[in-house]
């Protein structure tokens, strides 16, 4: 058995691998593939349809909610969310809290002014900074709710009369939190949504763009709205996986469910990392995330030795992003329990 703990594209659920091998070769029985039918079809429409509902669902999202499956990954609303609602003399709020937030700090100050709120930069980026001021003129407050790279998990909303946005492409669906408070969230699908290559757009229709600046209709956030994601072709394939993966979520109970199985999974880990004199967790405890586990190693040999010892054990990815080093465990909410506890009982071996 392979242990995937990749941190992204990463593990999917073994039935919709095997849901969408099968469409691959005859989509709903119609001999058609899922790779070659019109996005414009009654075929696709209904996958489409089916996926935002059960997002509505599993989100709890109310009316004024619009939800857009896009092109590209997160990357590409680091530049799309100031493009649309920061005018040249405009403020961008934004929290600093690793390599993503800093990404998307220096796109927004391509289309207007940044406010960096806080930073937890004068410790390497190991805890999430709590006590900050949003300023009440700016356009919008910017956060990443989980840092990949850097293994934090942001676990309150802020309170500000300021509209949120926030890329949530690490955690999204993976616990309880009030979706609605958002103006708009983002995500790219490959950690709990789906396949690569589609992102996942939450806007309030109260969160309207009111730039001057005139906007290529790609890049335009009302344009999709007004076309229901398919301004241009959408990536079919990448919609259906992440439809499947949803359904997969709604069938075992949806965020409450996983939420538990994630926090086992979690405390499982930290606990057995924390005991192991070997083993140094580098973030602060109220600020773990519970989808990615950073830790490190004071010996290098002992790290490459660890490392060779999982590959031997068949577990992948659990090498540390190159920018940070170290090792980086992911348990997004495909990874079975049994991954973990695989992962574990390796841990408590290794001496």
């Amino acid at each position: 058995m392979i242990h995937n703990f990749n941190a992204g594209p990463s593990i999917l659920p073994k039935e919709v691998f095997e849901q969408a091998s099968k469409a691959i070769l005859n989509f709903n029985n119609t001999g058609l593939s899922i790779l070659e039918i019109g996005h414009r079809t009654s075929l696709f429409e209904a996958v489409l349809d089916e996926a935002r509902s059960l997002v509505r669902e599993l989100m709890q999202l109310n009316d004024d909610k619009e939800i857009l499956f896009l092109h590209g990954g997160a990357s590409t609303q680091f530049f799309q969310v100031p493009m649309n609602f920061l005018d040249e003399h405009e403020t961008g709020a934004y929290l600093d809290c690793g390599i993503w937030g800093i990404k998307a700090i220096r796109e927004a100050k391509l289309f207007g002014n940044v406010n960096v709120v806080a930073s937890s930069k004068d410790r390497n980026y190991t805890y999430v900074p709590k006590d900050y001021v949003i300023p009440a003129n700016a356009k919008y407050f910017h956060y990443t709710s989980n840092n990949t790279i850097e293994g934090t998990e942001m676990f309150y909303i802020p309170e500000t009369n300021v509209p949120i946005v926030v890329d949530m492409s690490s955690d999204i669906l993976s616990r309880q939190t009030d979706f609605n408070r958002f103006s708009l969230i983002y995500a790219g699908a490959q950690k709990n949504i789906g396949a690569a290559g589609v992102n996942l757009v939450i806007i309030d229709r109260n969160f309207k763009p009111v730039v001057n600046r005139k906007l290529p209709s790609m890049m335009d956030y009302m344009q999709h709205i007004a076309n229901g994601s398919m301004l241009n072709t959408p990536p079919v394939f990448a919609v259906y996986v992440c439809m499947l993966t949803l359904r997969w979520l709604k069938s075992i109970g949806g965020i409450p469910a996983i939420e538990k199985i994630n926090q086992q999974k979690a405390d499982l880990v930290y606990s057995t990392l924390d005991a192991h004199p070997l083993f140094r967790p580098t973030v602060a405890k109220e600020d773990r995330s519970r989808m990615n586990v950073v830790f490190v190693m004071d010996d290098p040999e002992k790290e490459k030795q660890f490392l060779d010892l999982c590959k031997k054990e068949n577990m992948v990815g659990v090498k540390g992003h190159r920018s940070v080093g170290g090792f980086r465990v992911s348990l997004y909410n495909a990874l079975p329990l049994e991954s973990a506890k695989a992962f574990c009982d390796l841990a408590k071996s290794f001496n």
